[in-house]
């Protein structure tokens, strides 16, 4: 079932605190960008077919990675595209957005992204994995 947009950013505006609905699309369209160069096939599909339309779109943004970042290194290149972020605020702003795709997605998709992701990501997700 795909999330509404108001829904969408109505839940990543409260995880993430901000105080404004362009902070959270902000957030939301940067890290969904940096996700879908990590995410192939139908994985990828799958999850934007249960994000809002504009949201999709970013998603499946040709863009590649060149190689899979590290959440580290995945929180530092969020921080590089949103002005005026720190390393800190961009794990928040991660966090949010990837916790409620998280939601979107449901269990059994989750588990398949972050099986394409490199170790580490579930933090993110809100999803800790057993070690």
């Amino acid at each position: 079932m795909v999330m509404r947009w108001e829904a969408f950013l109505d839940r990543i505006e409260e995880r993430g605190a901000y105080e404004s609905r362009q902070e959270a699309e902000r957030a939301a369209r940067t890290v969904l960008a940096l996700l879908g160069a990590h995410l192939v096939g139908e994985v990828r599909a799958d999850l934007a077919a249960r994000l809002p339309e504009d949201l999709a779109l970013v998603l499946l943004n040709p863009l590649r990675a060149r190689e899979p970042l590290s959440p580290e290194r995945f929180v530092r290149a969020t921080a590089a595209w949103i002005e005026g972020a720190t390393e800190r605020t961009a794990t928040w702003d991660v966090s949010a957005v990837l916790s409620v795709v998280a939601d979107a997605a449901g269990e059994e998709l989750t588990h398949s992204i972050l099986l394409q992701l490199p170790a580490g990501y579930d933090l993110l997700f809100g999803h800790p994995q057993p070690a």
